[in-house]
């Protein structure tokens, strides 16, 4: 996927995100399992990223992985995330972040449901909510 720099400055980042959304998506943190502010919403409509607004994940996709953090099987598009490469921790994974500004979202896992039996395992704090119309 082609990856786009982010806009903002790290002094505008800090500004325009709290403390704890600036460590998730500037520093690839991660927020503590079921402490999520949507990880049992349930609600119609579209997650988007908390940093630039841009639509990341359907509601249909969500679905209760029990990992204490939302879960979805698939991207809203595949153009919508980039994967990284991420062998921090002494673990291979593969980061999500959002494509339009680069934040880190969390992480996918092959172990999700079918159609994908993908699991994009997010943090709560990069996601912000848009209620279908």
């Amino acid at each position: 996927m082609t990856e786009n720099k982010p806009s903002k400055t790290d002094e505008q980042w800090r500004e325009s995100l709290s403390a704890e959304q600036y460590a998730v998506c500037r520093c690839s943190a991660t927020e503590p399992p079921f402490s999520g502010k949507w990880y049992r919403h349930k609600e119609p409509g579209t997650y988007i990223c908390v940093a630039c607004r841009a639509p990341v994940f359907a509601s249909e996709t969500k679905y209760d992985s029990g990992s204490g953090w939302p879960s979805f099987f698939q991207p809203l598009k595949s153009s919508a995330i980039s994967l990284v490469k991420d062998d921090s921790h002494g673990m291979h994974r593969t980061e999500v972040r959002c494509a339009a500004c680069q934040s880190h979202l969390g992480h996918v896992f092959p172990d999700g449901p079918k159609p994908t039996g993908l699991r994009y395992c997010i943090n709560s704090l990069a996601l912000d909510f848009e209620q279908m119309k």
